[in-house]
């Protein structure tokens, strides 16, 4: 068998089919020809070749304009450095390695990745990639597997609304007991934490047994309640069930967290000043609780959805890789995918950089929108 790259995306291409066909949703011949269309088509994609546009010119004069009047902007700033740095340089070298660090891992990523999504760099273009304008973005905005009513943002948004709202349900809701007066709070408090604590990789592992069709734990539970038994990870909306129940599993600890921290905080006097007003439990959660939790809970939950937006360790590993048929993708598993299946990383990065403007605006418009950073006493 031959050794060659094109390889990636005969194999990658053929998968969809043949699990179709394992399913029993196409006939053999149909997935015979599925596979050969496929494969040639991603075979096509890997040595596609973009030639620079017009927009090249553009971008650069953009840049170009930007730059100039950021160091404007900045020289007074950069004057005032240079000044304090020869007044205070022992200062500046404890916190140049820290400097360093961060512009290493966050600054220089950050705008590399930006020229990639630029440019036509690939496994075939790897030493001699150029910038070939927008192109790439074009693309990324056209492709009809991720804006379709069906498609990767579709299911992104469904992954990430169902997932934080069961997280923050079901934190809150444990936190209130264990704030209560419990005998053995300290050991429930314990068992709770456990799911957060426990490596992601090895939780979404362990799901992804416990969902094996013939000896899976929640196939044998159900079937000792005389249910019968489920196909979760044959069938495209049951793998993305149990994908979304494994990562419920192990974000609802952190929210828990959040939330008992919160309440700790609050003054028992308000709770005695209810029951002396006779407000029922419910009463005192919604009035109470609820409204002095929002310092501490809305910024968790911008945590919690951008977080569970770009969880790729549960859905690759529960779904093996958007198993079946790739049906399961989110966004960033797809990003994945055509970085590292396909080799187009010109591409991946367009579309991890509209990830970024996605995620950027729905914080600031959450943060602004709920008024998360002001304090509820309005002070």
């Amino acid at each position: 068998m031959p050794v060659a790259t094109e390889l990636r995306a005969v194999w990658d291409g053929m998968r969809p089919s043949y699990q179709a066909l394992l399913g029993g949703t196409m006939t053999p011949e149909a997935a015979a020809a599925q596979m050969q269309r496929d494969a040639i088509a991603k075979i096509d994609l890997m040595h596609r070749e973009l030639e620079p546009g017009e927009s090249v010119a553009v971008l650069q004069t953009i840049i170009a304009i930007l730059l100039a009047i950021a160091l404007i902007w900045q020289w007074p700033n950069f004057l005032a450095l240079i000044r304090d740095w020869r007044r205070n340089r022992l200062a500046y070298m404890f916190a140049m390695p820290a400097v360093i660090v961060i512009f290493a891992v966050i600054v220089f990523p950050f705008f590399y990745n930006l020229v990639l999504s630029l440019s036509d760099m690939s496994l075939v273009r790897f030493q001699d990639w150029r910038v070939v304008g927008l192109q790439n973005y074009v693309e990324v905005l056209t492709d009809p597997m991720l804006w379709g009513p069906t498609g990767v943002f579709v299911k992104t948004l469904v992954w990430t609304v169902v997932n934080v709202a069961f997280h923050v349900g079901l934190g809150v809701m444990l936190a209130v007991a264990l704030n209560a007066p419990l005998r053995g709070k300290a050991l429930y408090r314990l068992l709770l934490i456990i799911p957060w604590a426990v490596p992601a990789y090895i939780t979404a592992l362990t799901w992804r047994g416990m969902f094996d069709y013939e000896y899976g734990a929640v196939n044998l539970l159900l079937g000792r309640i005389s249910m019968p038994p489920v196909n979760w990870l044959g069938e495209p909306l049951n793998a993305f069930t149990a994908c979304i129940i494994a990562n419920v599993w192990l974000g609802f600890p952190f929210m828990m967290i959040i939330a008992l921290g919160g309440m700790q905080g609050i003054p028992s006097e308000l709770y005695e000043a209810a029951r002396i007003d006779r407000a029922s439990r419910w009463q005192q959660f919604w009035h109470i609780t609820l409204p002095l939790l929002k310092p501490v809970l809305l910024p968790a939950i911008t945590l919690g959805a951008i977080w569970t937006f770009n969880n790729l360790n549960v859905i690759w590993l529960v779904s093996n890789g958007g198993e079946p048929q790739d049906s399961t993708h989110i966004l960033v598993s797809y990003v994945y995918k055509a970085v590292f299946n396909l080799y187009r990383y010109g591409y991946g990065a367009a579309l991890s950089m509209v990830m970024f403007l996605i995620l950027l605006a729905f914080s600031v418009f959450f943060l602004h929108r709920t008024k998360a950073t002001e304090s509820v006493y309005g002070t």
